[in-house]
């Protein structure tokens, strides 16, 4: 145990406060300048083709929602295609689910039988496949982990969830939390280097002790640079290093979930899907267009957050051919413009109906995503010494104004997701 929280405990005072370690620093640097990553929502739920929900949805017992396991085997599984995927797409890195709310792990870990090598015919480790091929391809990989499970025994009391399980009405809490910090031990000692860990859950429970102050400090412990982040809809706790908002950009609450709207100062990120589901659902046919995904990836790098875009893998373990097809024309769409997204912040104009800003260095990139007409009044920006279209390098008028200054955009739009203005501004 540290030192100055012995003496913090043996005194009563207060525990030292979370001091994040400089190469978690660096990590936080780079995840602001990642801006793209993959989420993937994969598990035994899977062969249902109903959601990663099926079994509280369907109110299934253990017994009838173990025989799933029985029937997943993704043969066609192939790491280097989904790591290339992201990679064409533009993406910085993936988080994948280790354990779903299902309790399933998809690791071979040592707490339980529940898991891929022990509970399926596939008896492969996907997590180290793919692990190995992040690695080879120089993609970060993070751990999704759902604090919820409606598989284990001990997770009780029961929380909002999950009540049609057969489950016995008593448990240890406590012995279910070293279970949850035993297998995050596993994920972070065997696994190479984790870019962090995306905790999910919480909010089953919100007025639980989840003990999260111990279990932050293993995960800092055994990998400094691992970055936290929990999607429990509140202000960051103590010890995360960044924030999520689900299907929502930073500050706002379009979907309900969020008890607590605040946006702190540490890195941002928001997640969505590409139709309505996170797991794979046969049934569900409503795609968000590319034109909408590249939106939705710009305003989030205008709000200063990066967005994590799900996939929901078939049970042979392949990716449905309308994700793919969606983000290779959002790799297609960054190769032109991701000068204006990646390692840039949140612009000095805040977010308007028209679009957003962002910036680096010596520019600022004006998205105009709902093209007004060919003049746009924005506010002063100081410095600016010059104005083009950056897909093409046509330069553009500008016109001062009393209180802010006019874009002369040209009369065709040049984009039909974004069009992108470079202001090349004094440093």
């Amino acid at each position: 145990m540290n030192v100055l929280l012995m003496l913090a405990l043996a005194t009563g005072m207060a525990a030292p406060r979370y001091q994040p370690a400089p190469e978690n620093l660096e990590a936080r640097r780079w995840f602001q300048d990642a801006k793209f990553g993959m989420f993937i929502h994969w598990g035994v739920y899977s062969v249902l083709g109903d959601g990663e929900w099926v079994m509280n949805n369907r109110k299934m017992t253990i017994a009838e929602y173990e025989k799933l396991a029985e029937r997943f085997h993704p043969t066609e599984f192939d790491p280097a295609e989904w790591v290339a995927l992201a990679k064409e797409a533009g993406m910085k890195y993936i988080t994948i689910t280790s354990k779903h709310h299902d309790g399933f792990a998809m690791w071979g870990t040592r707490q339980s039988k529940w898991n891929i090598l022990d509970a399926t015919p596939y008896k492969k480790d996907v997590l180290q496949l793919l692990a190995q091929e992040c690695r080879r391809q120089g993609i970060k990989l993070f751990f999704y982990y759902s604090h919820l499970d409606w598989h284990h025994p001990d997770y009780y009391p029961r929380g909002r969830t999950g009540h049609a399980s057969g489950r016995p009405d008593h448990g240890d809490w406590n012995r279910y939390l070293d279970y949850v910090d035993n297998q995050l031990r596993e994920l972070l000692t065997g696994y190479g280097p984790v870019a962090g860990i995306w905790f999910d859950g919480l909010w089953d429970k919100p007025d639980a002790d989840w003990r999260l102050e111990k279990t932050y400090r293993l995960i800092h412990a055994l990998q400094p640079a691992a970055l936290i982040g929990n999607n429990h809809h509140r202000r960051p706790f103590e010890g995360e290093d960044f924030q999520m908002f689900e299907k929502d950009l930073p500050g706002q609450n379009t979907t309900g979930f969020r008890a607590e709207t605040a946006v702190s100062e540490l890195p941002l990120e928001t997640c969505d899907t590409i139709n309505r589901s996170w797991g794979y659902n046969a049934n569900d046919k409503r795609f968000k267009t590319t034109r909408e995904l590249i939106q939705y990836l710009v305003r989030a790098a205008g709000y200063n957050a990066n967005f994590l875009l799900n996939v929901g893998p078939m049970p042979n373990g392949k990716i449905q051919p309308e994700f793919v097809e969606r983000l290779k024309e959002m790799g297609a769409w960054l190769r032109r413009y991701g000068e204006s997204i990646y390692g840039t912040r949140g612009g000095p104009i805040p977010p308007r109906p028209w679009g957003v800003t962002t910036q680096k260095p010596g520019f600022v990139y004006v998205h105009v995503l709902d093209w007004p007409d060919e003049a746009l009044a924005i506010p002063k920006i100081p410095g600016v010494r010059t104005a083009k279209l950056l897909a093409s390098g046509e330069p553009l008028r500008i016109t001062e104004i009393p209180g802010g200054m006019v874009l002369h955009l040209p009369a065709s739009r040049p984009d039909p997701a974004d069009t992108v203005v470079a202001l090349e501004v004094a440093r």
